[in-house]
């Protein structure tokens, strides 16, 4: 609450700011009903839209209004908020009672309403500080054809927080442009405890309180008006702070209280050892990318790009094999019956092998070397899933721990394979589509396999419509989806959606 109260009035000291008026306040107002005869929303209806879609059924209201930020000007500020009121069927929760060593159900909603944005930005030159709670996708991937980032989506609700950086690429001095640059540094707290109470079962592995949460990104560029531009870089993120409970068998066997100090924020920046067994603070997490992109005499991309995931020093030194998102994407600059498509294949398969030797963890062992594998991408063994209200912070396309109704709180199938793709375009010159496929095939977890192997199916057919003809900023959207398999389970759901937009004009 505290975070929240801060980040208000961030926004309205913005706002109230005379000397920096701006001319134009956009809204949107979004109703959206959805129905499926699953336990959730299937996968591609629930997946990249910050978490507002994702019980069975349900209806909500988005309401949101915000400032840009105008970039032709040296200097210029912006703000947004976003509120969402929703009605939502409930889901049935496996919970263990210590007082009674018993299990019980919980049944489980989203809240009736919500924030899902409230900020406030301030732009200098070319560099952007935003105080508040801000959706953010990918900044190397277009989410519209992608299965989502490997460390920061669009998926799950925005952490309120605190962002220093680069608004966009930036010529690096003295290479004519040759050489951009792009990156920020991201501070903030996560808001989810109540969330994590009730829904976690509390019987075995661990649960936390009070995490904060940072990222962190730096990309190189070459020139973007050459036929040939490549991205290169590396992201990273970051649980730490907070306290950690683990679980056995009902029981806690160990509490880990490390609250928040503010020399955290540094060791956070810059790893440092924290416990004097050459263990770090905090969990990192990240990945290292890759994009190449290429223009066509015609104006058309196309373009490939890598996202290669890391847990700790093995990953992170590339000894996972072909684990990470390997996709190549077409966009075209027209409109047409196809303007853009995507291929992507994703593979957390190998995890740096299945062995992790680290002798500090054995004292008196008599093998002293150290093996570095066993890696378990998005949980961690001190910080839990990476993961915000259940749903990942990262890509989608892994089972979250929202979904586990047996109130486990990790990622139960992070050893997995499998391929999405993706295309779009135009029906009409006020209609739009887009189609979706998905298949994995996943085998638990490194050290807890699944006894067989599940796969998934899922598909989704989107399409949109336009009617400025008829209304100007009158749109309809409607989306029909199923999931087929023993992962997801087999699960058909629709999605429709009327949102009415526009814009407050004032003169300065």
């Amino acid at each position: 609450m505290r975070a929240v109260n801060l980040t208000l009035l961030a926004v309205l000291a913005t706002l109230w700011c005379p000397a920096m008026a701006q001319s134009s306040v956009d809204y949107d107002a979004t109703v959206m009903v959805n129905a499926s005869t699953g336990d959730f929303a299937p996968y591609f209806i629930r997946s990249l839209n910050g978490g507002k879609v994702v019980r069975a059924s349900g209806a909500a209201l988005d309401l949101s209004a915000g400032i840009s930020v105008d970039r032709s000007r040296r200097f210029s500020w912006g703000a947004g908020a976003e509120v969402i009121f929703d009605a939502s069927t409930a889901n049935r929760y496996d919970l263990y009672d210590g007082a009674t060593r018993s299990w019980t159900t919980q049944t489980n909603r989203p809240s009736a309403a919500w924030i899902q944005q409230l900020y406030g930005e301030i732009k200098y030159r070319g560099v952007l500080l935003t105080v508040g709670q801000k959706s953010r996708g990918s900044a190397l991937l277009d989410e519209r054809l992608s299965s989502g980032d490997l460390t920061r989506s669009c998926n799950a609700r925005p952490i309120p927080g605190v962002s220093l950086g680069f608004i966009d690429f930036q010529d690096i001095p003295f290479t004519d442009g040759w050489v951009q640059i792009d990156g920020t540094v991201e501070y903030g707290r996560m808001t989810d405890d109540g969330f994590k109470r009730h829904q976690y079962n509390r019987y075995n592995y661990l649960t936390t309180q009070d995490i904060w949460y940072t990222y962190k990104r730096c990309y190189f560029r070459t020139k973007p008006s050459e036929r040939l531009s490549v991205t290169i870089g590396m992201q990273t993120a970051g649980q730490f702070a907070g306290s950690s409970y683990f679980y056995s068998r009902g029981e806690i066997v160990r509490e880990d209280i490390r609250g928040f100090r503010l020399k955290d924020v540094w060791k956070m920046f810059l790893p440092t050892e924290g416990n004097g067994n050459k263990f770090y603070e905090g969990n990192t997490l990240g990945s290292w990318d890759v994009k190449a992109r290429y223009r066509l005499d015609n104006g058309d991309e196309l373009s490939v790009a890598f996202e290669g995931p890391w847990e700790d020093g093995s990953g992170i030194a590339r000894r996972n094999g072909t684990d990470g998102l390997w996709g190549i994407y077409y966009h075209s600059q027209r409109r047409g019956l196809v303007t853009g498509a995507g291929l992507e294949y994703l593979d957390f398969h190998n995890q740096s092998g299945p062995l992790h030797w680290a002798p500090s963890d054995r004292p008196g062992t008599t093998l002293t070397e150290h093996l570095s594998g066993g890696d378990d991408y998005y949980n961690n063994d001190t910080y839990g899933a990476y993961a915000n209200y259940g749903m990942a912070i990262a890509t989608p396309w892994l089972l979250a721990p929202i979904y586990n109704l047996d109130g486990f709180p990790a990622f139960a199938h992070t050893r997995a394979r499998g391929f999405h793709a993706a295309v779009k375009g135009y029906v009409a010159p006020d209609w739009q589509y887009a189609v979706k496929y998905s298949y994995q095939h996943a085998l638990g977890r490194g050290r807890v396999p699944s006894a067989h192997a599940l796969t998934d199916n899922s598909m989704m057919v989107r399409m949109a419509w336009d009617a400025r003809s008829w209304a100007p900023g009158l749109k309809f959207n409607a989306t029909v989806a199923f999931d087929a398999g023993s992962l997801r389970g087999d699960n058909f759901g629709a999605l429709v959606s009327v949102s009415y937009s526009g814009d407050f004009n004032f003169k300065k």
